[in-house]
């Protein structure tokens, strides 16, 4: 039940009235009517700026407008008082049964609550994508972290999701693993090691040293290179996903799909791409101008096969082939997002580190081109994450050489951990994670202060059996028997508000690719139970359970389960547990 879908659809009934009534002109443009909590609590429990977003299109003072509309408003029964305030603003109470119909749906169907049913076609999220060179490093992890929970919210918000990874296969990057893989080879077979500048120098290739040597002798080491390189890079690369694929499901994630750049290349579908390119005469032959600034070590002041990209919003046009008759990056990312979208996907989503800022005009302008416009790509671009300890920057992993692995932080801190607080703040901003303060069991540390909300909901529910042991406490008895009128107190109310927002803030979290706008909410949702929990140990009639006052601590009873399940329903979309007890 999400009360602001409801009363938004009421105010635009209020708008069509006045239409009706001659007050207001025909076709006014309803878009941008929202109604949302309010700033200030205290005004109310909704707001919509109705007036405010209409009064220029309807040729009449907002303030005036709101005015009208709250007259209208005022004539529903679901709604205690109207206030119009500053230039425009509507604030609505609403009368108290609107909360316990919110709880009673809470409580009937917690697996459906504030879940949403968005309209759109198939959605592709592609994310982690790590180069396969190596174990992944913390910043891989926040990537991966946020494209998983936004898949959560995407299918919680009723849309058809495709979790992808493209596999970075066929670049000279993989060459220089191969290369790398060859003198742990060599140290396998007791040969002198030394590891040239430009190779991988880290511990994690020394296994796959040891199975070329299992697997071949010292056969590898009498052929020229350009025999064994392709061998060891098959070997090298399948132990590279096979070591990421782990370090993925230690964290819970997932993905639907591996896609493979070297067999994009093999199929031809980029020659195909160019070849579609041209007949849409959207290809030429030119030079581009010097960069501004300093030039980059790739521009060449040479005749170029040209995708004329600023026609569909990029900044410049592109090339798609080097010097030497190769495609660039660029032309095979273009294939595979063409791919994509010949797959069925209408939206795609792509979650890069922050250093891609320059891949994504240039890439929302090929998807515009290759799919004539029924496409759309929205980049997230995730920050940077400091690694502290106690403050203080977290040194090298000696496994990996020159990073500290996502590995080592999940066997230190643990999965729930690391995903809380890689999604308690947006992915656009610098994230500090700190491996001490995130194992504290403070309210400074969030992700333990949700979970110990969970728990302390459990523990509140094992006291009332313990104090009722012959009652129905399952939520079904709970939504039929509680008088949920009782609940009148702030904190009380406070928490039904708080649950009665969760379903306006999934739908607008999906709607904007934002799921660190769930853990947010959360944590709101926990500080409500806690903030409660502490009150009633000074007035001990505020108690959730009272062996004396049945009445009372069945109302509660029915509002702390329906804010635990709706904890348990935002931590799943997290991908994170909700425990039933701390130790």
């Amino acid at each position: 039940m999400n009360i602001f879908a409801l009363f938004e659809a009421r105010v635009r009934e209020a708008v069509e009235a006045l239409t009706r009534a001659g007050q207001l002109p025909d076709g006014l443009d309803l878009g941008r009517v929202v109604a949302e909590p309010p700033r200030d609590p205290s005004h109310g429990d909704l707001a919509t700026n109705a007036a405010l977003v209409l009064a220029k299109e309807a040729r009449t003072n907002p303030k005036v407008l709101g005015e009208a509309l709250a007259a209208e408003l005022r004539a529903d029964p679901r709604i205690a008082e109207v206030s119009v305030a500053g230039p425009g603003f509507i604030n609505l109470r609403l009368v108290p049964e609107i909360f316990q119909a919110v709880l009673r749906s809470a409580l009937t169907e917690p697996e459906r609550f504030g879940r949403a049913q968005l309209s759109g076609g198939p959605i592709n999220v592609e994310y982690v994508s790590a180069n396969p060179t190596g174990p992944m490093h913390v910043g891989h992890g926040r990537g991966a972290v946020f494209g998983d929970a936004l898949c959560n919210l995407l299918v919680a918000a009723g849309r058809q999701v495709t979790r992808e990874y493209y596999i970075n296969d066929a670049g000279a990057q993989v060459d220089v693993l191969a290369r790398s893989a060859f003198q742990r080879y060599r140290e396998a077979l007791g040969e002198p090691f030394a590891i040239a500048e430009g190779l991988y120098p880290g511990d994690y290739l020394k296994p796959v040293g040891a199975k070329l040597a299992e697997r071949h002798g010292r056969a590898l080491l009498d052929q020229p290179e350009a025999e064994w390189l392709p061998v060891v890079r098959e070997i090298a690369l399948g132990m590279m996903m096979d070591m990421i694929r782990a370090d993925l499901e230690a964290i819970g994630i997932r993905h639907d799909v591996f896609f493979s750049e070297r067999t994009l290349q093999q199929s031809g579908a980029v020659k195909a791409l160019l070849q579609e390119l041209r007949e849409k005469g959207l290809v030429y032959e030119g030079r581009l101008p010097p960069p501004k600034g300093q030039l980059p070590e790739d521009w060449e002041d040479r005749e170029q096969t040209l995708f004329r990209t600023r026609e569909f919003g990029d900044d410049s046009d592109r090339p798609l082939l080097k010097s030497d008759g190769s495609y660039t990056y660029f032309a095979s990312d273009i294939a595979y997002h063409r791919a994509k979208y010949l797959a069925g996907a209408t939206e795609l989503i792509d979650v890069l580190g922050a250093d891609h800022g320059g891949y994504v005009k240039r890439m929302q302008a090929a998807v515009r081109a290759v799919s004539d416009g029924k496409a759309t790509l929205d980049v997230k671009l995730c920050q940077l994450v400091r690694l502290l300890r106690a403050g203080e920057p977290v040194k090298m992993s000696k496994r990996a050489g020159e990073f500290v692995t996502l590995r080592d932080v999940i066997d230190e801190v643990g999965r729930d951990a690391i995903r809380f607080m890689m999604l308690y703040r947006k992915n656009d901003a610098t994230l500090d994670f700190d491996l001490a303060k995130v194992v504290e069991q403070s309210k400074d540390n969030p992700v333990f202060y949700v979970q110990y909300a969970h728990a302390r909901a459990r523990s509140v529910q094992r006291q009332a059996r313990e104090a009722f042991p012959d009652a129905d406490l399952s939520a079904g008895a709970l939504v039929q028997d509680a008088d949920l009128g009782l609940l009148t107190d702030s904190g009380e109310i406070e928490m039904m508000r708080l649950i009665a927002q969760y379903p306006r803030v999934l739908e607008s979290a999906a709607v904007a690719h934002e799921p660190h706008r769930i853990a947010f909410h959360l944590y709101e949702l926990a500080s409500a139970l806690h903030s409660f929990w502490n009150k009633g140990k000074d007035l001990p009639q505020l108690r959730f359970v009272n062996a004396t006052d049945r009445k009372s601590t069945w109302a509660r009873l029915a509002l702390v389960e329906a804010l635990r399940s709706t904890l348990a329903t935002g931590l799943a979309v997290l991908g994170v547990t909700a425990p039933d007890e701390m130790r």
